[in-house]
């Protein structure tokens, strides 16, 4: 099988986009990473060469304008061409709704939603050129908002609508639009968090991390190499007329229609 050529993934430095950029080597010829630590950016790049695929890294904040411009570029110069974006790049801070600022909520949406939207416009000429694919993940809250995660949920929701938006005009253009919902996947910046909030809450960790699945009606986190298989797949030729969806892949949580 022929493989694709070149393929952007952000937040490449850890957990899912790690795991995406280097399950994204079986299928690409080249992949290009980016999210702001240099030193794990390498690591991943190291991981993707040793899968089978050239890397391009760029170490750089999403959250600024420019960073879009710097990324799609220095792509385009060194490859030519961009076949599928893959936006993971995005940590929303879990504070209350009561008590989170205007300057966290303005954060937040800075590099999950306004990094991926303009990674996404200015990649939209090549991604025509080339009958690309985008992919935007969001996050299984935005179906269950609760006080204590609202922006989280808020802006995941906010993704989804991206996404479909971009679709309808990728109908037009040629070029397919996903978003990924993930549930709970133990990431390290997860595992971080129960570290943090177990003590806190009068509990081991190992308590903690036993607590959420049973209390989620999950029998397991997710890994993110799950969700690096979807997304691998989102961008394949198998799955072209599969565009202006919302894919949740969450063990089960959500259990509406």
């Amino acid at each position: 099988m022929q493989r694709q050529s070149v393929a952007i993934v952000t937040g490449a430095s850890q957990g899912i986009g790690r795991a995406t950029a280097i399950r994204l080597a079986r299928d690409f010829e080249a992949v290009a990473l980016a999210a702001r630590q240099a030193d794990e950016l390498t690591k991943t790049a190291a991981a993707v060469e040793s899968a089978g695929a050239e890397s391009f890294t760029c170490a750089l904040d999403l959250r600024e304008p420019r960073s879009a411009d710097v990324l799609i570029q220095g792509t385009l110069d060194r490859f030519g061409r961009i076949d599928a974006l893959i936006n993971i790049a995005g940590a929303v801070p879990q504070i209350d709704l009561f008590e989170m600022t205007d300057a966290q909520w303005e954060d937040g949406t800075a590099l999950k939603l306004h990094g991926a939207r303009r990674l996404t416009v200015r990649a939209w000429d090549a991604l025509k050129a080339s009958r690309g694919a985008v992919v935007l993940i969001s996050g299984s809250a935005a179906l269950d908002p609760k006080p204590a995660f609202a922006a989280v949920a808020t802006i995941n929701a906010a993704i989804i609508a991206l996404a479909k938006a971009f679709a309808e005009q990728g109908i037009k253009d040629g070029v397919q639009v996903n978003s990924v919902v993930p549930g709970a996947v133990m990431t390290g910046r997860r595992r971080s968090f129960m570290e943090h909030w177990a003590p806190e809450h009068g509990m081991s960790v190992a308590e903690a991390m036993k607590q959420f699945p049973e209390k989620a009606g999950i029998a397991r986190y997710g890994q993110p190499e799950e969700i690096a298989g979807l997304m691998a797949y989102l961008v394949s030729q198998e799955a072209r007329w599969l565009t202006g969806a919302s894919v949740r892949m969450d063990g089960g949580e959500i259990k509406g229609i």
